[in-house]
């Protein structure tokens, strides 16, 4: 153990205790998830700045341009507009004005919402995405990891074949065609939910629904690979000779390791629920961050483009760090490197 270290702890100095502490990683829960939270903290900086260079570089490569699908407009307003959002400039100029002001905070204007900046675009539909992609999750978690421990622990019954049909139409039937089942369903024939717009806690049913289905399916399926393999294990067998019941084994030992390859996919898969909804949010007409990037990619509007693959970057770093410290509640040997 380093002298300073050491000394530190004699004295009971506090702050070169904490320095030393962290530095040499004093092997206590606290202290790793605070480390990795700084690590991938610090990690994030040049990933969300190569996210944003990639982004900038393709958007302005890609043929067309912001104002190309207006009215014909006369060469002196174009020229004008272009100037306005100093798009006349060479791209590596135009790129360091773009990091100059992302330094800041700022993430641009938009050219196609008038006097609206990607910071305020943002901010409006960002929650609304944040609020549909957690009940999506929140249902898929619900239903998925049941479904896929029922046919695990009754392999080869009709219960078995049961919950993998309906993993597997969940998995193949596509995003848009169950929207269009639902809203022609509970919206159409049976005029019990609303069908679009995001205004009450009913007309966040059927999105969420939607959105749900084939993350629910896919969290079942594995979830039924990962029990059927732990129920292989001798320890199983081992707890079942000793008396334990069948259903503690399960809850408590089984399920508790079964779910480590699940919560692995659970932080791509919340952020891709969260930013990534764009069939939905445009199906059902709800003012969030994938519809806006739907109409962002069709009107080649930059800066909202990129201000949106880099929340959705940034999220999937936030996510992630959350599965590696779930991690360890799961398996506490498991050691998570930052």
């Amino acid at each position: 153990m380093p002298s300073p270290w050491r000394d530190a702890k004699q004295n009971k100095n506090a702050t070169a205790y904490s320095y030393w502490l962290i530095i040499y990683g004093l092997q206590t829960d606290e202290t790793t998830m605070f480390v990795l939270v700084i690590k991938r903290a610090l990690a994030a900086i040049p990933v969300l700045w190569i996210v944003a260079t990639l982004t900038f570089i393709m958007v302005r490569i890609v043929p067309g341009g912001p104002f190309d699908l207006d009215k014909a407009l006369p060469p002196e307003v174009v020229k004008n507009i272009q100037a306005k959002y100093h798009l006349d400039r060479p791209l590596l100029e135009q790129y360091g004005l773009y990091m100059g002001r992302l330094i800041q905070g700022d993430l641009g204007v938009s050219y196609k919402y008038a006097n609206r900046t990607v910071n305020d675009i943002l901010t409006d539909a960002f929650p609304v995405s944040l609020q549909l992609g957690a009940m999506g999750l929140l249902l898929a978690v619900i239903v998925g990891i049941p479904l896929g421990t029922l046919a695990a622990i009754n392999r080869g019954s009709w219960a078995d074949g049961v919950c993998m049909l309906i993993a597997t139409l969940g998995i193949s039937v596509p995003g848009f065609v169950v929207g269009a089942l639902l809203i022609f369903v509970f919206g159409l024939w049976l005029k019990i939910l609303p069908v679009a717009l995001w205004e009450s806690a009913q007309h966040m049913i059927l999105p969420a629904v939607t959105l749900a289905a084939s993350p629910a399916a896919y969290l079942a399926r594995l979830t039924r690979s990962s029990v059927l393999e732990i129920l292989q294990k001798d320890w199983v067998r081992t707890a079942r000779c000793k008396g334990l019941s069948w259903e503690r084994t399960i809850i408590q030992h089984v399920l508790r390791n079964a779910l480590v390859p699940v919560v692995t996919v659970l932080g791509p898969l919340t952020a891709i629920l969260i930013t990534g909804s764009f069939v939905v949010e445009y199906i059902y007409a709800i003012p969030g961050m994938g519809r806006f990037f739907i109409t962002a990619v069709s009107n080649r509007d930059y800066d909202l483009i990129i201000g949106t693959t880099l929340v959705f970057g940034g999220l999937l770093i936030v996510t992630n760090t959350i599965v590696d410290i779930a991690y360890m509640f799961l398996d506490p040997r498991m050691k998570v490197e930052g």
